[in-house]
């Protein structure tokens, strides 16, 4: 089955959350200024996520992203990752993780089904990283990222949210990062999703960043590649190693969007640009088709595109930060 939305997109990835929990504190995702709020909303069961994951993959979604907040923080998370993997239609279960407790969970993640990983990494300077993710400890997911290729992982995903001021200038020490170690890392615009009402004066568009590491290394345009859903790919030199650009901001890739997001107490969005949501709960308190013409309905109505200027406002009441929204 195929899912359309009514701007010929067609539907396939859903990005499913599973906690507003985490153990960072990053501060594009829950800015210092702002009262911390993970743990605080109800989430659903994993066996809900699970009704949502198998519900979706029959109306046609082919890979299931899981995120949070930070998914490996839920007892219970690799057991669920397993179930999802083995839904009959066999989606393609990809996991969004900071990488703080990899080293001793990526053997049972790749065991579990898990095709691949994104990992967040902003900083390779151990006083710089400790900064923006409120006292992480870039070793821990450095030391990830090496259990992760020793667990047999494709080349993991890096993202590295740019902010302007903060580690713009680690752009190039990540380029040589990929290339050194055979990685994909992917530099991600700063987005006004965090309720930063300043959040422009960290903006580095995608062309900035493409023009520094460009003084370095030849880059190459890479068609197309699997899993790389926005991101904008170019090869290193020879490569391996690759660097990609997601430029929610600067070229957005709105005409392109195939996926819906459900955040971990079951509201669901079609766009993380936006506001809409629709409350899942009562649905999943009926049957699954109550649950399937929900979804399809969601999708269906899926924005044409984000609208900046809105999510500029949110800055008051009602804001939502990223890690309850799922990324």
């Amino acid at each position: 089955m195929t899912l359309t939305d009514t701007f010929n997109r067609t539907i396939n990835y859903l990005r499913l959350s599973v906690t507003d929990r985490c153990n960072l504190r990053c501060q594009y995702c829950v800015p210092r200024n702002l009262p911390a709020v993970g743990g605080t909303r109800d989430a659903l069961s994993f066996d809900d996520l699970f009704r949502l994951a198998r519900i979706s993959v029959g109306l046609g979604i082919r890979k299931v992203r899981v995120t949070g907040g930070e998914p490996l923080v839920r007892p219970g998370i690799v057991e669920f990752l397993e179930r999802v993997s083995r839904i009959e239609a066999q989606p393609q279960v990809v996991l969004t993780t900071n990488g703080m407790m990899l080293k001793k969970l990526a053997v049972p993640l790749r065991e579990a089904g898990v095709r691949r990983l994104n990992i967040s990494l902003d900083s390779l300077k151990t006083e710089t990283f400790a900064s923006v993710t409120g006292g992480g400890d870039v070793k821990m997911v450095l030391d990830g990222i090496d259990a992760a290729q020793k667990a047999g992982f494709p080349p993991p995903q890096i993202n590295m949210v740019v902010l302007r001021g903060i580690n713009e200038q680690e752009i190039p020490d990540f380029a040589r990062f990929a290339v050194e170690r055979g990685l994909n890392v992917r530099f991600i615009e700063y987005m006004p999703v965090s309720g930063d009402a300043g959040w422009r004066a960290h903006f580095m568009p995608s062309s900035e960043v493409l023009e520094m590491i460009g003084r370095e290394h030849r880059l190459t345009p890479v068609k197309s590649m699997d899993g790389a859903g926005p991101a904008r790919y170019h090869l290193l030199g020879d490569g391996p190693g690759m660097v990609g650009v997601i430029s929610p901001i600067s070229e957005h890739f709105c005409s392109q969007c195939n996926r819906i997001r459900i955040s971990s107490d079951g509201m669901a969005r079609g766009c993380l640009l936006r506001e809409d949501t629709t409350d899942l709960k009562p649905f999943l308190a009926s049957s699954d088709e109550a649950v399937r013409e929900i979804l399809t309905t969601i999708i269906l109505h899926k924005p044409e595109r984000h609208n900046v200027t809105e999510a500029e406002s949110r800055t008051g009441q009602g804001w939502v930060p990223m890690s309850a929204i799922g990324g």
